[in-house]
């Protein structure tokens, strides 16, 4: 019947090093984007609005990085007198 699920003979696992699939895949990609971008834009140039922004949007992942949240936590409690009035006079400052 065979291994139960996440087990494997390979006791080693996977070598370490990039996918071969996936790289010829992505190569695959690339060289079908760069053969077709005059035809690609100019599609791009004839949808609507509405349907050139959500394309757009979708391109932008590939080129920007991706933002993650960040938690900012500060307990007043723990800060010394000097700390509070170097805060105060950066906020006050601002306005």
């Amino acid at each position: 019947m065979g291994l139960p699920k996440g087990r494997t003979n390979n006791k080693q696992g996977r070598p370490p090093g990039p996918n071969k699939l996936t790289g010829e895949l992505r190569e695959r990609i690339k060289t079908f984007l760069d053969g077709n971008f005059e035809v690609i834009e100019k599609d791009f140039k004839g949808l609507d609005p509405e349907k050139r922004i959500l394309m757009y949007e979708k391109y932008l992942k590939f080129v920007l990085p991706s933002l993650q949240a960040t938690d900012v936590s500060l307990n007043i409690e723990q800060l010394t007198d000097s700390e509070l009035d170097l805060i105060i006079s950066k906020l006050l400052k601002t306005e």
